[in-house]
């Protein structure tokens, strides 16, 4: 395909397929679509003049025929009533229309090898075109499918894994700190040092200070 017949491939895709997207597979195979149905379209309006063509070319065979047999019957007639120069005019004509005639014949069989050529090539690009319609209904389908996975691929690589890890650990720490404000709350105060004594040494002590005086 040449540059400029891509470049107004794409520009007919861009106008013809906005809503489609820019330069999107779907847009193209949408404009590829609107291409054969034009491609068809102009196929079948050659057709139809190729026909009118064969038919005009057939009516003129039959003209020609009926001219043929015409000039034959003057051409008797003449001979008959003894006229040689109305009989040499009529066969004059007559091999005149013979030789148009041979000449049309060849021509409406050329024109009907034209228009089975044509018929063919259009059936040709009717089935390509029905084919091209139901594979664009499975390449939109994988197409459809084919963004959805790369969406969820951009989704799963924008994962910040360690980001999310420091941010469990930091409400796991919350959750513990606030587990333990709630525990200090139940517990009763004790000061750190009361265990530091046994009660025998307190008993010595205090049996010591009752033996001492109290001076003041």
């Amino acid at each position: 395909m040449g540059i400029f017949k891509r470049l107004k491939r794409i520009t007919k895709a861009e106008l013809n397929g906005v809503l489609d997207g820019l330069e999107n597979p779907i847009a193209m195979l949408n404009e590829y679509s609107r291409e054969m149905e034009q491609e068809i379209d102009k196929g079948q309006q050659a057709l139809a003049r190729q026909i009118f063509t064969e038919k005009k070319q057939a009516a003129l065979i039959l003209n020609t025929k009926e001219l043929v047999d015409k000039r034959t019957r003057q051409a008797k007639l003449a001979i008959e009533k003894g006229d040689e120069a109305m009989a040499k005019l009529a066969v004059q004509e007559k091999l005149t229309h013979e030789k148009q005639l041979k000449l049309y014949e060849q021509q409406y069989e050329t024109l009907k090898e034209q228009t089975l050529t044509l018929t063919e090539k259009l059936n040709g690009l009717k089935d390509t075109y029905h084919e091209l319609l139901q594979r664009k209904v499975l390449l939109a389908s994988r197409a459809n499918v084919a963004q959805s996975m790369q969406e969820i691929q951009k989704a799963t690589v924008s994962f910040q894994t360690d980001t999310i890890a420091r941010g469990v650990a930091r409400a796991e720490e919350q959750i513990l700190l606030m587990e333990a404000k709630v525990q200090a709350g139940n517990s009763s105060y004790e000061p750190a040092f009361q265990n530091l004594v046994d009660d025998e040494e307190l008993l010595k002590e205090i049996e010591k200070l009752k033996a001492e005086k109290v001076t003041f």
